[in-house]
């Protein structure tokens, strides 16, 4: 349900219950409890809850500004809309892994939806040293199926392109473009790091193979647009259980490369790995790490002999050269994910909370060598476990 509303205010803990209760979506009662849970860098997200009927819901809001910077960093509120239809356009396709949708608003950049305080940010509770059995079948699952369907595979042509133009996201995908793909490989302002990593920064930024090819990943960034992709896939944005996993925040969406999402959500499970203290720690890591990969294969390759529209599909080495092309992609993505996560604006709380000094900014040279070698390597990896294998001598240098 899509309303506008007159004009655009910030909520406050009272206004965002005053909301829920006018639209219906929670009844009014003295049972009420109300707080801004939002730790990330946009927007406010606010906790609603009836202790009597022990119903939960969740308002998201949009600020006209990026949080973590301030006023100064003007951001368009469109992005509350992207975010809900990419909810329910996601949920089309893969609904148990997805919050559901209750209600959006485009001038109040409101999304009301299903509350997950069940279950829990997997990056803290990977952090915690929390396992998650299920989470590469499901995360798997969800890009298979939500990758392929949005895509011209299984798309009309036509509609597609006007999925297109619906998702367009020029100020979240500037972020991108510059903290992902520009700033981190360059001195510049917006990067943020300890002085302990200058030596290694300048090295990176001296790296002319380095600087080709994530000029090459950005290039492709920029002009592939093939699939509705998540646009921001981190353990940050998946909320699971050991039996459950719900991804949310998609913001970020828009038409892009298919390996963008499969190399964020890589790269993340791999920071994780290097904030643990030994490698038997580290497996369960790895076995996501290659298990992403196959269950994406095998969703995706379902979907094809099943829904394909795609008149060369009946080709299986069409499918085998599309697969290829979207790992090497992907490792290139993961190598500046893990570049920007060490030494650009947003930093992952992995390497962040590490409690050693000392083995803190170890961690975090190894972070940089990985990214560099998965951005040098990207068009030679084969498989999933190629990356596992290029982790240990980079950590080891």
């Amino acid at each position: 349900m899509v309303t506008l509303t007159a004009s655009y205010e910030e909520l406050t803990e009272s206004s965002a219950v005053a909301l829920a209760i006018r639209l219906g979506l929670i009844q009014k009662s003295s049972h009420l409890t109300c707080t801004e849970i939002g730790d990330g860098n946009l927007n406010y997200v606010f906790h609603i809850f009836d202790h009597k009927q022990e119903k939960g819901l969740i308002i998201k809001q949009a600020l006209p500004y990026a949080k973590v910077v301030g006023e100064s960093w003007p951001l368009t509120l469109d992005r509350a809309r992207i975010e809900s239809a990419a909810l329910i356009k996601q949920s089309e396709y893969a609904p148990h892994l997805v919050p559901a949708v209750y209600y959006s608003d485009t001038a109040l950049a409101v999304t009301a939806m299903e509350d997950l305080s069940h279950l829990e940010i997997v990056r803290k509770g990977l952090i915690a040293g929390k396992q998650y059995p299920h989470l590469s079948d499901h995360v798997g699952e969800f890009l298979g199926k939500t990758l392929f369907y949005t895509s011209d595979f299984a798309t009309d042509p036509k509609i597609k392109k006007q999925f297109v133009k619906q998702f367009t996201n020029p100020d979240l995908c500037d972020i991108t473009e510059k903290l992902v793909f520009t700033d981190p490989f360059f001195n510049s302002e917006t990067n943020d790091f300890e002085e302990e990593l200058r030596e290694s920064a300048e090295a990176l930024w001296a790296d002319l193979d380095v600087q080709a090819k994530a000029a090459e990943l950005k290039r492709i960034f920029l002009t592939s647009a093939e699939t509705l992709v998540h646009g921001d896939l981190h353990t940050g944005s998946i909320f699971a259980s050991e039996t459950e996993t719900k991804i949310i925040d998609p913001e970020f969406a828009f038409y892009g490369p298919f390996g963008f999402d499969i190399g964020h959500f890589i790269a993340n499970l791999f920071l994780n790995a290097l904030s643990r203290e030994n490698e038997h720690e580290q497996q369960h890591l790895f076995d996501h790490v290659v298990n992403v990969w196959a269950t994406f294969k095998e969703v995706f390759t379902k979907a094809w002999k099943e829904d394909s529209i795609e008149a060369f599909s009946v080709s299986d080495s069409f499918l085998e050269t599309t697969f290829n092309r979207i790992l090497k992609e992907a490792t290139g993505f993961a190598g500046c994910e893990l570049v920007r996560r060490t030494i650009g604006l947003a930093h992952a709380a992995d390497l962040d909370a590490i409690p050693s000094p000392t083995r803190r900014i170890q961690q975090k040279k190894a972070a940089l060598t990985l990214g560099k070698t998965f951005i040098k390597q990207y068009h030679a990896v084969e498989t999933a476990s190629d990356l596992v294998a290029l982790f240990q001598p980079s950590v080891k240098e």
